[in-house]
């Protein structure tokens, strides 16, 4: 039985339709297996739709919409990958504006796969070392990040890994930077890299 590490916990797991069917479920598990309470948020209210590898797949319930979702009541987040929901996301004002409710506050964030594309456009990536699939490598740069090519990289609370193959060490590591908590944003620490897993 898994260590209820995160009892107490609120966690908010932004997406929409177009989403990694393992990157949201199988962190949402792992998250509710820890003891937190978790949220799926979305910028609409009934359920949004997986993509699972090269089809549509499962649907998901919408916990809150973006309307009335407020950071604040938040402890941590979760950004699920695929093409679809984050590039969706990421051209939505009121997605942003949630986001950078975690970012401000130096709550923890998990991104996933083509997750951090969305926090380009909060300016949350620019000196940070993090990764990602790979063919959006070159946006992150453009915004300032440091990519590297590892399963997870943790950089002051902020959680990255590349691509479904990468959940178990992605799922480890987030429970641990949401067990820590928030990170008090310092300068020195937009460069320091924690346990970057296997190539």
């Amino acid at each position: 039985m898994t260590e209820k590490k995160l009892n107490g916990k609120r966690v908010a797991i932004l997406a929409t339709d177009g989403f990694e069917q393992s990157e949201l479920f199988e962190p949402k598990q792992a998250l509710e297996e820890a003891g937190a309470e978790v949220f799926v948020v979305a910028p609409k209210e009934g359920s949004i739709r997986a993509w699972s590898k090269k089809d549509w797949g499962e649907s998901c319930g919408v916990d809150m919409t973006l309307d009335i979702a407020n950071p604040a009541e938040f402890d941590a987040l979760v950004l699920p990958g695929g093409v679809m929901s984050p590039d969706t996301l990421r051209i939505n004002d009121k997605a942003i504006e949630f986001i950078q409710g975690f970012t401000n506050s130096g709550k923890p964030i998990a991104a996933i796969c083509h997750g951090p594309w969305t926090l380009i456009e909060t300016g949350f990536v620019d000196g940070r070392t993090l990764t990602s699939w790979p063919s959006i490598k070159t946006d992150l740069i453009n915004a300032g990040a440091q990519w590297v090519d590892r399963s997870v990289v943790v950089d002051n609370g902020l959680v990255t890994s590349r691509k479904p193959d990468d959940l178990a060490d992605f799922n480890r590591k987030m429970i641990e930077e949401f067990c820590e908590g928030a990170h008090t944003p310092r300068p020195e620490d937009n460069t320091r890299i924690q346990d970057m897993g296997p190539v």
